[in-house]
């Protein structure tokens, strides 16, 4: 175990890659795979055609939220984290949640004016980029951590801990890229902002490989067909040709698809390269003659052998959330919900090293608490990613994996300490809060790429972590986070204010190459219209 000081302050002056870093996904708890995963309509309103470039000030307002048909989207219900005494509970545990599908999911809610659902607090925070100090070249760990604390916006007695993991952008490989294409050409993707924006997605995506990478393209409806095995990367006139000739019909049957492209990326298997299977669903993927319990088998069994997943969802009006979240989890993989083309650049073009390769696997924090200065706690969201605190330290657990390039960001409220010291009538347990002024510590255990055994290194964020001038990326996630937390109607956070939050973002955009930040002000002036 490396014990290193954490970098209290976060540093703007790190220049920016070329590059977007982009987000790869955790695996964590999850509902077992149902019988009928992945919704399918899309919702009413304009094409994805119409709303390429349009900013969302300038779509059409609702006078009121519209609701989704009962039975439509399905979403995981886990439980928001409550308030946690430092004395009782030191410890909170967590895998890193690098998926971005529910901001842009939220995003598309907000433009068809629909009531917002599935809003997981820490993908809208990690949807951007952060300027957190790179590892060094060579260093011992992939990553570094970086933390700082100031006062909580919509709490005045309360402080904000931001905790930043910042992975390398060197790539672990050059072998090569072994993707194969799974795509869903079911009756239901026949809508405009379904396959047609799919095939331009993956067009985009083909343009970014080279000669020493090949694309297998298997597509699933009633039945699953082959159409490229294995063709280089550098084809891509042919592959492109493969794409625009797409065309939908026929009842879904996704198990079968999924079984061939995993036998077609083990067929192609690049030892030491980057092997994938990228499903492309409006969301109907019926097992079929397969059970749940033999599908996760299948997808956690080539998960194990290096093959990975990456879930990408196109215009869904019945979204089915919470399962695709499932398969990418169980498979080591990420996803990303497509509602654009700018999106679809933004995750296969700009993130392709952070989306396909893996730096750091089963990255887990876990963060103690002094009881010296902080008397009690809650980690915004994270609310299916929390582990027991055993899990920690068992390499068995499966948590989420790191890309190249990618940074994890996560916020804990905190509740200072009245520097009294508490009686709790424990026999055995010492709970003298001491004389420390750390705030907390934060450990992280990792696996490098393949490894069967994890590391340990310890961060601690000392008094010097504080501030009262937070830096522009602390105030900009923390907006973010703020309107999350208004969003969810969080219990926990009656303070939460988007008029505030929208204002905190709009003085924090910074460089904003993408106009990403700025996009998330329209954003929060699209739900103050629907909300009124």
């Amino acid at each position: 175990m490396r014990n290193w000081s954490s970098t209290s302050v976060l540093h703007p002056s790190v220049p920016r890659s070329g590059t977007r870093r982009g987000k790869a996904a955790p695996a964590v708890v999850c509902a077992a795979l149902a019988l009928s995963l992945l919704g399918a309509c899309s919702a009413d309103g304009m094409s994805d055609a119409a709303y390429e470039g349009a900013t969302l000030d300038e779509l059409p307002a609702a006078e009121e939220w519209r609701e989704v048909p009962p039975g439509g989207e399905e979403y995981d219900d886990s439980p928001e984290q409550p308030f946690q005494d430092v004395a009782a509970s030191p410890l909170s545990t967590f895998a890193s949640d690098v998926d971005t599908a529910s901001y842009s999911n939220l995003r598309r809610q907000l433009r068809d004016g629909l009531s917002p659902e599935g809003v997981r607090i820490e993908e809208l925070v990690n949807y951007f980029d952060y300027e957190y100090p790179a590892p060094a070249p060579g260093a011992e760990d992939p990553f570094t951590v970086t933390t700082q604390v100031a006062d909580a916006p919509w709490a005045s007695d309360h402080q904000l801990a931001m905790i930043g993991v910042q992975a390398t952008d060197a790539t672990p490989t050059r072998a090569g890229n072994n993707i194969v294409f799974l795509l869903d050409v079911s009756g239901s993707m026949a809508a405009p902002d379904k396959l047609p924006l799919l095939a331009e997605s993956f067009s985009l995506l083909v343009d970014r490989l080279g000669d020493d990478d090949t694309v297998s393209i298997v597509t699933y409806a009633g039945s699953n067909e082959v159409l490229a095995d294995s063709v280089p990367g550098d084809r891509r006139d042919e592959l492109v040709g493969i794409l625009r000739e797409l065309r939908a019909g026929g009842s879904t049957g996704g198990a079968a698809g999924l079984q061939t492209a995993y036998e077609l990326a083990t067929e192609n298997f690049v030892e030491g390269g980057n092997n994938r299977v990228v499903l492309a669903t409006d969301g109907d993927f019926n097992v079929g003659p397969s059970g749940p319990d033999e599908l996760t088998e299948l997808i956690e069994q080539h998960a194990r052998t290096g093959v990975y997943i990456s879930v990408l969802g196109f215009g869904m009006g019945n979204l089915k959330d919470s399962t695709m979240e499932a398969i990418a989890d169980h498979g080591n993989g990420n996803y990303a919900y497509i509602d654009t083309l700018d999106e679809a650049r933004k995750v296969l073009v700009d993130e392709f090293d952070s989306t396909m390769f893996v730096v750091a696997q089963d990255l887990k924090l876990q963060v103690e608490f002094n009881p010296a200065t902080v008397a009690r706690y809650r980690l915004l969201g994270y609310d299916n990613r929390r582990l027991a605190d055993e899990d920690f330290a068992d390499d068995t657990k499966d948590a989420g994996d790191v890309g190249a390039g990618h940074s994890v960001t996560a916020f804990y409220e905190l509740v200072p300490a009245d520097g009294e010291t508490r009686d709790d009538d424990l026999t055995y347990q010492d709970v003298e809060a001491g004389d420390s002024d750390d705030f907390l510590t934060v450990r992280v255990r990792y696996k490098q790429p393949g490894a069967s055994e994890s590391t340990e290194v310890v961060y601690p964020a000392r008094a010097d972590a504080y501030t009262r001038t937070p830096t522009t990326d602390f105030r900009f996630a923390s907006a973010v986070a703020e309107f999350g937390l208004a969003v969810t109607g969080s219990e926990h956070a009656e303070g939460a204010d988007p008029r505030r939050a929208r204002e905190r973002a709009e003085s924090a955009l910074g460089e904003d190459r993408y106009g990403l930040r700025a996009e998330f002000v329209s954003l929060v002036d699209a739900y103050e219209r629907l909300a009124g």
